[in-house]
């Protein structure tokens, strides 16, 4: 039951630590965008500025997490986030957006990102890598899909049928609630986070100075190759941000059934995060990565032709619904790399943290060059562009993940590096 209950708990901080900053622009952009009056340039560039803090977070809190509780760690992280979604409410400029991103990038990532995934990674054992991470993927997008299907039901209540069209107090009213929503239940998972998990050391006894641990984990070519596969694959999650505008620009859906087709959609996270996970630890991680990468080029090609017709609308909602899987697919299993490549335990938060510096850089580049590629050709257009440059990003992920197997191959252990 103890066990049960503390992966229940890291499943919900997990998703929740991220749904101000993410949830609010994935499954309710169209409202977003013109609540606040920003443009997709503006609003990818405050994404931008998260992704610079967060960058520069992930290296410190790596080396925190192989020192410190996680439990005290990812209280505060909640609870500060949360405090961010306060501000939120207010509807800030575009400088007050930018930085509260550069806030959240803090945040959500120097005391929280490796005291999760170290706390994930002990949960599973040896054995039982792809499952454990598969398990807390499936589990954060079944609570995100939940949480999202709720915030639509609340904004539903603002903006009846025949006032979709009108941009006034209602809508602003409604994105306000969906807000606080968030920022309420993102406080209260710190609190549980702070009363239910164990106040264990998450430091091993072996332990190492932070600058000789960062050594040996960046001398590693298969750590530079984890890295890459993770800036891939993330680039293919951030890719589901622009889902919802898609569903309104091009499939001439309201704001509304856009945002619960989005809320959907999520609800193939868990499916996805599970299976995976379970393949992973039957095959390997890395060819589980390699087949969900090669469902998403074509999947990419296919939504960059699509035009929306009677003859197309099956296959635009086929590929639509398929690459949501894979994207979640490749989210769920990339950390069970660490076990898969013999990561020793008491790097595993050097590891992160260096793995996550370059592998989520895309919080940087995504959102800023998706914002410009959907501005400088508006509507269809635009969006096919944007599909092709994820089917070039997917071409990449295969790529790098035949280097990884050629690299375990040749790579000694470990602990020759270690020494």
């Amino acid at each position: 039951m103890r066990r049960a209950l503390y992966i229940l708990v890291l499943i919900l901080a997990g998703e929740m630590i991220f749904s101000l900053p993410f949830h609010t622009a994935r499954f309710f952009r169209p409202t977003l965008l013109e609540v606040f009056g920003f443009s997709n340039t503006q609003l990818g560039d405050a994404f931008a500025i998260y992704g610079i803090t967060a960058m520069l977070a992930y290296f410190p809190g790596g080396a925190l997490v192989d020192h410190f509780p996680a439990r005290k760690l990812m209280s505060l992280s909640l609870l500060a986030t949360a405090a961010g979604g306060l501000y939120m409410a207010t509807f800030p400029g575009v400088l007050g957006i930018s930085l509260l991103y550069g806030y959240w990038g803090v945040t959500t990532i120097l005391l929280f990102w490796a005291a999760l995934i170290r706390a994930t990674r002990d949960w599973g054992g040896r054995r039982s890598q792809g499952a454990a991470f598969g398990i807390l993927d499936g589990g954060r997008g079944l609570v995100a899909a939940g949480f999202a299907m709720a915030a639509v039901t609340v904004l539903a209540l603002y903006l009846p049928m025949e006032a979709l069209l009108d941009a006034g107090a209602e809508r602003r009213q409604g994105l306000r609630t969906v807000i606080l929503l968030y920022t309420a239940a993102t406080a209260t998972c710190g609190v549980l986070v702070w009363c239910l998990l164990p106040d264990t050391d998450s430091a091993e006894k072996e332990r190492r100075p932070l600058l000789g641990a960062m050594a040996v984990v960046l001398r590693r070519p298969v750590v530079w190759a984890q890295a890459a596969i993770i800036v891939c694959a993330y680039s293919a999650f951030k890719g589901l941000d622009n889902y919802s505008l898609y569903a309104v620009q091009v499939l001439g859906m309201n704001e509304v059934e856009a945002a619960r087709l989005t809320a959907w959609a999520s609800y193939l996270r868990p499916v996805a995060a599970l299976l995976t996970g379970l393949a992973a630890d039957r095959s390997s991680a890395g060819r589980a990565i390699a087949v969900a990468f090669a469902v998403l080029v074509p999947c990419y090609a296919l939504l960059g032709m699509a035009v929306p017709s009677a003859a197309w609308l099956p296959l635009i909602y086929v590929n639509f619904f398929a690459s949501f899987f894979a994207a979640f697919a490749l989210r769920a299993v990339y950390f069970a790399l660490l076990e898969e490549t013999r990561t020793p335990r008491h790097l595993t938060g050097a590891t992160v943290g260096a793995v996550s510096f370059v592998g989520f850089t895309p919080e940087i580049f995504f959102a800023p060059i998706a914002g410009r590629i959907l501005d400088q050709a508006p509507g269809l257009p635009g969006h096919q562009h944007y599909f092709m440059f994820l089917g070039g990003i997917a071409l990449v992920g295969l790529a790098v993940v035949s280097t990884l197997f050629r690299i375990q191959r040749k790579s000694p252990d470990w602990q020759s590096s270690a020494r």
